[in-house]
């Protein structure tokens, strides 16, 4: 079986990782049409080609009186031969030198090409004073200003907001081809793990994981599939791995892969697949194991909590979007202020928990006081990971660094 996540023993650098992600993986999902009402959070499976101008006509963008420029004389007075609302256009074209009273988003009656602002305007009923200062085209919108028929207004491996779903439906779009939800699944194992809610006996502690990995797969549009809590049994994990390999697009799990007796998610996975692990050159975070259970791409996180959420983050977010049909995957960083000291060895990239906050004009990231990966309350303290490169060096405050926003990791 040929392996697509076959990486080296040498530590890989975060963007080498990405890259390989990008070069690797393709959708894993079919599309289908979806009803614009169903459609958000989905991901366009083609490009959107308008069949229309948008506007579909020269009309106004104030309330006033449209007239012909050419036409206007010296002091302004011009007869009102008509009125234009919008839905309601002008019978004919506008005589010469007449004003027809229009509102916003009314049609221009053809040989009209300027409006003037009514607060501008002194209404005498059967005329109209205009002011004399306009220049042609003032106050009009061309047809097609927006959207010019047979342009692509959305690429495909767009993910749909609700300004995409408001663009399609300018275009005349009352459906779209997008990609499924993309299928996976979650389980944890350990005997020691433990659902909340229930008793927790001595040496045994609560299942965190399971819930943070299944919200960030929500969040992101897929559809989880709670396997449960596995113990540590051989045969049981590799039942459920061949089970879920057959209806999910993908597997992901936390922990457990390792090399000690008890972890029997790597040669459960190994039986029916492939399995290889990343050594990413980062903190939090330890190695990524990738893989594939019958086909099916396999993820195994690291154990520790915050580990979760930055690999996921980082490794596990553009897998699935790339899984999904998304083309873009790259989370947008934002230049900040430290608000903080910290020494930092060249040679590995960090990653800070850190809390935005203005000051005196400025957007100043305050670092969480410790550094472990254990720590999950320091995830909801933070708003998102201060990104340290690893060739820098120690960082002073007042020095810029790079800020990733939780909220971009769930979109």
């Amino acid at each position: 079986m040929t392996d697509r996540f076959a990486a080296g023993t040498e530590m890989m650098n975060v963007a080498d990782a990405l890259a390989r992600l990008e070069a690797k993986l393709s959708p894993a999902v079919e599309a289908e049409d979806v009803r614009l009402h169903d459609a958000l959070g989905r991901i366009l499976a083609e490009d959107v080609v308008s069949a229309v101008n948008v506007p579909p006509h020269d009309n106004s963008a104030v309330d006033g009186w449209a007239f012909r420029r050419a036409d206007l004389p010296a002091d302004g007075r011009l007869p009102v031969v008509g009125r234009v609302a919008a839905g309601h256009p002008l019978d004919g074209p506008l005589p010469r030198g007449g004003a027809v009273r229009i509102f916003t988003g009314a049609p221009m009656p053809a040989g009209a090409d300027t409006v003037a602002m009514q607060e501008d305007c002194k209404d005498l009923g059967e005329a109209v004073v205009l002011p004399t200062r306009l220049a042609e085209g003032d106050n009009a919108r061309a047809a097609g200003e927006d959207i010019s028929r047979g342009s692509v207004v959305l690429h495909a491996g767009t993910r749909l907001r609700p300004q995409e779903l408001g663009v399609a439906a300018a275009t005349g779009r009352s459906s779209l081809r997008a990609y499924k939800p993309l299928k996976a699944a979650v389980f944890s194992t350990g005997d020691e793990i433990r659902d909340p809610g229930t008793d927790l006996p001595p040496g045994c502690i609560y299942d965190t994981n399971r819930f943070t990995a299944s919200g960030l797969l929500r969040a992101l549009g897929a559809e989880v599939t709670d396997l449960g809590i596995l113990p540590d049994r051989f045969e049981t994990i590799k039942a459920a791995l061949a089970e879920a390999a057959e209806t999910h697009q993908l597997i992901l799990t936390s922990g457990g892969v390792s090399v000690g007796d008890e972890d029997h998610v790597k040669p459960a996975v190994l039986a029916l697949g492939s399995l290889d692990f990343w050594r990413l050159a980062i903190k939090p975070g330890r190695p990524v194991a990738l893989g594939e259970v019958a086909g099916t791409p396999f993820v195994g996180l690291p154990g520790n909590p915050v580990a979760v959420m930055v690999t996921f983050m980082l490794i596990a977010r553009p897998m699935v979007l790339r899984l999904m049909g998304a083309a873009q995957t790259a989370l947008p960083r934002y230049p900040v202020e430290a608000g903080f000291a910290f020494r930092h060895k060249p040679g590995r990239r960090e990653y800070l928990r850190a809390r935005l906050a203005h000051m005196n004009g400025r957007l100043v990231a305050a670092k969480f006081p410790s550094d472990g990966s254990g720590v999950l309350t320091s995830m909801t303290w933070s708003d998102g990971l201060v990104d340290i490169p690893e060739a820098r060096g120690d960082i002073a405050p007042g020095e810029m660094v790079d800020f990733l926003s939780y909220a971009d990791m769930m979109r």
